[in-house]
């Protein structure tokens, strides 16, 4: 005679209880101090009709929208006016070119330099020279550099740009 086949049970031959749903609270509320755990972020809109600051509408291949003035090629934005800056790349600022953001007064604080489509290296002998005068620089490409030096203006910090068209994109 064949042996029988044994049944195997896989399932427990008790049902589980059911679990208990708790509805989800809430009606709890957060302070100031679970932004940071809860990671939220905020948005601040920055004053572009402030008439009082230097802002940065635009910028295209052939040059920059600042406070409602066009301006063709790189300049130097100051902040309380624009200059034309006689660049043409990054492989043209110097100690020399930078002259102009050393002679200000009140002095700066902050250049921030958009050097194009990326962030090109400067001299090391250059940046060290504008730190022992007690201005900050910061080297970006075009695009941060011009969000940068709106965020700081916005700020009411003392800076100064110093900015060259991009080349192959259009920013807005």
């Amino acid at each position: 005679p064949a042996p029988k086949p044994r049944s195997c049970r896989c399932a427990p031959r008790v049902p589980a209880a059911p679990c208990p749903r708790r509805a989800p609270c809430r009606g709890h509320r957060l302070t100031p101090a679970d932004d940071e755990m809860y990671q939220r972020t905020r948005v601040m809109v920055l004053e572009p009709e402030s008439p009082n600051i230097m802002f940065i509408e635009g910028y295209s291949t052939r040059g920059f929208t600042i406070s409602g003035d066009v301006v063709v090629g790189p300049c130097a934005v100051l902040p309380r006016s624009i200059l034309q800056w006689n660049v043409g790349s990054h492989r043209d600022i110097s100690h020399e070119s930078l002259s102009l953001f050393r002679l200000l007064e009140p002095k700066i604080e902050i250049l921030v330099l958009g050097t194009g489509d990326r962030v090109e290296r400067l001299h090391p002998a250059t940046l060290k020279q504008m730190r022992e005068c007690g201005i900050a620089v910061e080297v970006q490409d075009t695009a941060n550099a011009c969000a940068t030096f709106n965020f700081l203006m916005n700020e009411r910090r003392i800076v100064a740009a110093g900015l060259i068209p991009p080349r192959g994109t259009y920013g807005v």
